[in-house]
């Protein structure tokens, strides 16, 4: 931090003598890194601006919605109500603040922004569903509806207009209402996931358990990755007496997170109706490591270590559950059952005795009218009495499946549903995107692979740089931490470069620093002088046109942004024909521009694709180059020349899975389609599991 503050303070003193030009070329840098979902960079570079222009709205609007993806609401609040003072006119700021405060509970007030803005913006999409589900959350259902008539008189072939009201249906128990609703929705749009859980939550509470298991399973074809479609369809199953397929569902769910609470208690208690006594303990062991006051695990684990002989850890658990709720007449007679096999017929004795005494006192109290729980904890009622909510803590219901708490399930659905982005509701299938070189990659808990290249192992055992180079296309963005070191590495850098102007590797490094920390056109120039002084650096090919074409898409993105959607990434559709009939799949692409930006676009495809050309040149088994420069034919519709490149990076690593993920699409917008399902068969096997909902569509 301290570095951070030293670092801003420089940046502070340069603005003030280069205002104009270095305030502008920050706010783009900090919309760069927005853009990019680098959230914790981007408040650093709207803050320089900040602090030396105040006046200015627009870094406060921007900062606010940085703060809105990182939670911190009432710092997005201020921010919006700033930018506004400046500005009152900025429907967007209204829109932020709206979000903002209804993720705080404060609907009224939402409703108030949304209200504002939809002056400037009478018939915005996103304000009015946003509105209507502030007033849904207040429990102003007349209010909701009156917002949702409006809405749907203005876009009536919107599909999340149904799925919200059908949500308000559900929640106020008119599950008839709410079905109508979700079918009009999955009418609308037959390959949105979210549509078809919703509905089998309408069918499992109504008990239509065939038709609840229909659309998880269709959801979770269009939607592998969510794990709670696999929880729900556990429980389904489990209803049907399925328990294979249920355990089944939460092993899947397990392997996703292994960390899923409800997953693991499940799973435990299926393993212990099935017999599974040891593997179910450590289900509860691990629940009692993320969860230390999870009584009904602690029950269950002492019935199920009585059962394997280990009688002092059961009296241990029972010791555990009977401190909590000493009401629990069953943990008496079980730990009195442990004790006798222990020999201690004391203390079995004591248990029996005890569990007698609160007995006889229960059946004093429920004759004179008095409350009777026994187990001295409140609970909320299921829909099934097989299940519980998470949030229940009557221990009568230790063996009972968990649900999720339904108003947990209402906050969570609520708050995607404001937060998240219009053009991201669309169903989309994005390609794979482009490989880079650098320090840092995202976790993905389904697509495991280790990506490697002997030019760049090489590289790294030469110990050039300050960290070791990494291939990913899963980019993680920078934490604080990460920001403060890469700006200090930079002027390491700079000061390494004053020494050495010919210092090709300081050059290298500090791009990299600058590629991280989104300044892309200082990251161009410092890979264009590694070039000029080691033409033969494929590194520096290989992610100046990396860079170049990150800086396109920002650009290309904010030509076609409405107002309202910032950040936001721009598309295009690839049309599929199969059995006579026409799929869309959106994917990226460019957006309408002018003639004069056409004419500039083509002349930076043409410089990135002069930038791979190199790289494969010089080093020809560098498999990412072939993929990137793919990528990139593919944003100018040139799928033949696509499918070359994917091909050849294909010939040179046959478990290249982007490769025939990305293949795969671009055969089948070229009406391919036999060769095209095969290519997304092998990415899935490969582990890419969104190319099974692809084919799953096709062949509908």
């Amino acid at each position: 931090m301290k570095k951070l503050i030293v670092w801003l303070a420089l940046q502070l003193c340069a603005l003030s003598v280069f205002a104009q030009i270095n305030t502008d070329r920050v706010l783009a840098i900090g919309r760069n890194a927005l853009y990019f979902e680098d959230y914790v960079l981007s408040i650093q570079y709207f803050n320089q601006v900040i602090r030396s222009k105040p006046w200015l709205a627009e870094p406060y609007f921007y900062r606010a919605v940085a703060k809105i993806n990182l939670d911190d609401f009432q710092g997005a609040e201020e921010d919006c109500t700033a930018c506004i003072e400046r500005n009152p006119f900025l429907a967007q700021a209204y829109y932020a603040r709206g979000i903002a405060r209804q993720s705080m509970e404060d609907y009224d007030g939402a409703i108030a922004d949304y209200e504002k803005g939809l002056e400037f913006r009478r018939d915005d999409r996103q304000m009015m569903v946003n509105e209507a589900v502030a007033y849904i959350q207040k429990k102003d259902y007349d209010g909701a509806e009156k917002i949702f008539d409006r809405l749907m008189a203005a876009h009536p072939k919107y599909s999340m207009n149904y799925l919200s009201r059908g949500a308000m249906y559900l929640e106020k128990g008119d599950t008839t209402k709410a079905l109508a609703d979700y079918n009009k929705a999955i009418e609308l749009d037959p390959y949105y996931a979210p549509a078809y859980g919703n509905r089998a939550i309408v069918y499992y509470q109504t008990k239509d358990f065939e038709d609840a298991l229909a659309d998880l399973n269709e959801a979770i074809r269009l939607d592998p990755r969510e794990s709670g479609y696999f929880i729900n369809r556990g429980l389904v199953r489990y209803q049907e007496n399925d328990l294979r397929g249920a355990m089944a569902d939460y092993d899947q769910v397990i392997s996703m997170d292994k960390e899923n609470l409800i997953a693991r208690f499940n799973r435990g208690l299926l393993r212990f109706q099935v017999g599974d006594n040891n593997r179910a303990i450590e289900d509860f062991d691990v629940v009692l490591q993320l969860e230390p006051d999870n009584y009904m695990a602690y029950y269950n684990r002492a019935l199920l270590r009585y059962e394997t002989g280990d009688y002092a850890g059961a009296v241990s658990d029972y010791n555990v559950v009977l401190n909590e709720y000493p009401n629990f007449l069953p943990g008496y007679y079980s730990r009195a059952e442990a004790k006798k096999k222990m020999h201690d017929n004391a203390g079995a004795d004591r248990d029996i005795w005890t569990a007698y005494q609160k007995e006889e006192q229960m059946k004093k109290a429920r004759a004179e009218g008095k409350s009777t729980a026994s187990s001295d904890a409140t609970s909320s009622s299921s829909d099934l009495d097989n299940t519980r909510e998470r949030s229940d803590k009557n221990i009568d219901k230790f063996n009972r499946l968990v649900v999720y708490d339904k108003e947990e399930e209402r906050r969570s659905k609520y708050q995607n549903e404001v937060r998240g982005r219009v053009q991201d509701r669309n169903v989309r299938v994005d390609l794979e995107p482009q490989f880079i070189l650098t320090f840092y990659e995202r976790p993905d808990a389904v697509k495991k692979q280790l990506y490697y290249s002997r030019v760049i192992d090489d590289f790294n055992q030469q110990m050039h740089l300050k960290m070791k180079l990494l291939i990913t296309n899963q980019e993680a963005a920078l934490n604080e931490d990460q920001v403060a070191q890469h700006f200090a590495s930079i002027d390491d850098y700079s000061a390494q470069i004053s020494r050495n102007p010919n210092d090709a590797y300081a050059y290298l490094g500090r791009a990299i620093d600058y590629m991280l920390v989104q300044d892309f056109a200082s990251a161009i120039k410092d890979y264009s002088k590694v070039i000029e002084l080691d033409p033969n650096s494929v590194i520096a090919y290989f992610n100046r046109a990396v860079v170049r074409y990150k800086q396109m898409q920002y650009e290309d993105s904010h030509r076609k942004a409405e107002i309202m959607d910032m950040p936001t990434s721009s598309s295009m559709t690839m049309n599929f024909t199969f059995g006579g009939r026409t799929q869309r799949i959106t994917t990226q692409s460019k957006p309408d521009i002018s003639d004069v930006q056409e004419k500039e676009r083509a002349y930076n495809h043409e410089l990135i694709t002069r930038d791979y050309d190199m790289a494969i040149k010089l080093t020809p088994e560098f498999v990412y180059a072939y993929f990137n420069r793919a990528n990139l034919r593919c944003a100018l519709r040139d799928y033949r020349a696509a499918i070359v490149d994917y091909t050849e990076a294909i010939e040179r690593d046959p478990e290249f899975a982007e490769a025939y993920f990305n293949r795969g699409l671009a055969r089948l917008s070229q009406g391919d389609t036999k060769r095209g399902i095969a290519d997304l068969s092998k990415a899935g096997e490969l582990g890419i599991v969104n190319a099974y909902s692809i084919i799953k569509r096709m062949m509908q």
